[in-house]
């Protein structure tokens, strides 16, 4: 049998191009090696403040991108993690084996709570644990993410091995999956943080999947830049470093190409045909996008949700049953 993966996206804000290099694109490649789960996490989003109407869009829409961007039904589950009540009950087990001196250290969680100190949520500091749920309901055994969630990866495997030390075998232990290159994609306004739809700056710092050409052109032509002229992949130039990156990326040259291409020409000419190469790739993910029409996505995600719900029922029943928690429903 083949490995299992599992990942998720919010439904928040915007998805942007460093969201698809970064993640989407990984998704893509990797469900022809394993089998793959890739959930929309609504229940997530609600940690902070949305606005009903507009979760409920984007949420439909982060699901067409995902299907627009090439993870196939018919390979890939790909469901609405609120469709699947399984998530939010086996979190609440897992609350009461987790340890709240470890969702304390989690650092996102402070990094948050600063900024919204007095209205921080419960569900914000328990984010944590419903990741945990996420992934351990489908006996994972890979998850792609990136450095920022790794921390949160190793919180679900001590969570994942205590419950599996105290109660019985339960749960599969999981692995992070995090690519090589283009793992993190920095912002086009300030290039030593990670590009982020939540983002103040992200009119500025963030291409997003869905922009105009214009917006895209706008975008790249303000980008900051380093000092020098020359046209090198550095880790030391995070600016033209990250600009270079994204044209790797897209492209798929060579870095050795790409800096010949790029000999003795500047910063614009730089800029020019990164626009060029972006919008050549969005214009066709977006017509993808916009035909996916209400009746087949909703076919698609009833069909996904109906999936997810055979893998995740029997692991709920089983971490249920092990704990004692034996009911009078068959």
């Amino acid at each position: 049998m083949p490995k299992r993966i599992f990942s998720g996206a919010q439904p928040t804000g915007n998805v942007h191009l460093g969201n698809y290099l970064g993640a989407l694109r990984n998704w893509v490649a990797l469900q022809h090696e394993y089998e793959s789960i890739y959930c929309i996490v609504n229940l997530h989003a609600i940690t902070l403040p949305q606005d009903p109407k507009a979760l409920a869009e984007k949420t439909r829409e982060l699901a067409r991108i995902y299907l627009a961007v090439g993870i196939d039904p018919k390979v890939s589950t790909v469901f609405i993690q609120s469709d699947v009540s399984e998530h939010a009950e086996l979190t609440w087990i897992l609350n009461c084996i987790a340890r709240l001196s470890e969702l304390e250290r989690m650092t996102q969680f402070k990094d948050k709570a600063r900024k919204q100190r007095e209205n921080v949520g419960v569900g914000l500091f328990d984010y944590p644990v419903l990741m945990a749920a996420d992934i351990l309901l489908y006996q994972t055994d890979l998850v792609p993410v990136g450095e920022d969630q790794k921390q949160h990866l190793e919180l679900t495997r001590d969570i994942a091995m205590r419950f599996n030390r105290d109660y019985g075998e339960t749960f599969r232990i999981p692995d992070a999956f995090i690519p090589k290159v283009g793992a993190r994609i920095m912002s086009l306004a300030d290039p030593t943080r990670k590009m982020s739809k939540s983002d103040a700056e992200s009119e500025v710092g963030c291409v997003m999947l869905l922009d105009d050409d214009d917006s895209v052109r706008r975008k790249f032509k303000r980008a900051v830049t380093d000092s020098g002229t020359e046209i090198r992949f550095n880790a030391e130039r995070p600016a033209i470093n990250n600009l270079l990156t994204i044209y790797h990326l897209l492209t798929e040259k060579s870095p050795v190409d790409i800096e010949d291409q790029f000999d003795g020409k500047g910063y614009a000419k730089l800029k020019e045909e990164l626009a060029d190469v972006t919008i050549e790739f969005l214009k066709p993910l977006q017509e993808r996008v916009s035909a996916i029409d209400d009746v087949r996505l909703n076919e698609i995600l009833g069909q996904g949700a109906a999936r997810a719900e055979s893998i995740a029922g029997p692991t709920l029943a089983r971490a249920k049953a092990n704990m004692g928690l034996i009911g009078t429903r068959v």
